[in-house]
């Protein structure tokens, strides 16, 4: 079946725009827990690809030493790859607070390279085989595409966890907590709140949010030592577009960008690699804050 008037195969179309929704659901989710860090931390966190591949590695680990399936990994390695986050910004990054951004973000693009370094030592570059859940196995025929089950999963529970941060985060108690006491630190001690605790725990989120998009990602990409390096540059790509620490920004871009760089390939497969960089280009140009940032 085609489209009359593009000419294209509906399959293909509606396949890429699949994809594109897989990719922007991986976008959504990593940029978002960089924009929650950025955001309360004021650090550009650049391990953040390094530690989604560390999500990804550990449910492999699970899996294959500790006998514990796909639906344990989703739950514990955030948890690990979170306490990883803690100690990370405990020992090292709490010693960078009040200085420039620049300190921040080249200790942990040094901490990437190391951490990348590691694994691609001990495990090569090539992909290590992940099971996709038996109960996520298979696909239903919609009538104009495939649809698997396991990417339909990872598109709607993205979503949920995409939405479910949005909103602890803007409409409740601790979320103005947080949002306080990145603004007047200060103030919000005097109120009792231990606000370095706080900081610590929220960069533990958002590297979990990391840990959990690799556990996502795992049956789908394998696990690789470098998956993270190769969507990382996106992912900043798509917060700058977003705007700096903005939650909404973050998933509405994510995903936006992920159906656009699918279409791309439909259309004009040659700017596919390219197409969130010229988009980041015109908005900085347009717009610097990014479309959903708040200007100073």
């Amino acid at each position: 079946m085609m489209i009359p008037l593009l000419n294209i195969p509906t399959q293909a179309l509606f396949g890429q725009l699949l994809l594109g929704l897989i990719n922007g659901a991986f976008y959504a989710l990593l940029s978002l827990g960089l924009a929650v860090i950025f955001g309360m931390l004021n650090i550009v966190n650049f391990a953040h690809g390094a530690l989604y591949m560390v999500g990804a590695f550990v449910a492999y680990f699970l899996l294959n030493l500790a006998g514990l399936n796909y639906w344990w990994a989703l739950l514990l390695a955030p948890i690990i790859v979170g306490f990883a986050g803690v100690v990370i910004e405990r020992t090292m990054l709490q010693r960078l607070a009040g200085l420039d951004h620049l300190y921040g973000l080249l200790l942990t693009f040094g901490l990437a390279l190391i951490i990348q370094g590691v694994f691609q030592n001990y495990f090569g570059s090539s992909g290590l085989p992940y099971e996709i859940p038996d109960l996520l196995k298979g696909g239903k025929n919609l009538g104009f595409m495939y649809l698997p089950n396991y990417r339909g999963w990872v598109v709607v529970f993205s979503l949920v966890v995409c939405f479910a941060t949005w909103f602890a985060i803007e409409k409740t108690r601790l979320g103005a907590y947080l949002r306080a006491a990145t603004e007047n630190p200060t103030l919000v001690r005097a109120f009792g709140i231990n606000v370095p605790l706080m900081i610590t725990l929220t960069y533990g989120f958002g590297v979990g949010l990391a840990a959990l998009a690799g556990v996502l990602s795992a049956p789908i990409n394998q696990v690789r030592p470098l998956m993270g390096a190769e969507f990382i540059i996106v992912v900043f790509a798509v917060v700058v577009i977003g705007g700096m620490g903005s939650i909404m920004g973050s998933i509405v871009t994510g995903f936006m960008l992920g159906v656009i760089e699918g279409l791309t390939k439909v259309f004009y497969p040659e700017a596919s690699n390219t197409v969130v960089f010229v988009i980041m280009a015109i908005v900085l140009l347009i717009k610097p804050a990014g479309l959903f940032g708040r200007t100073a």
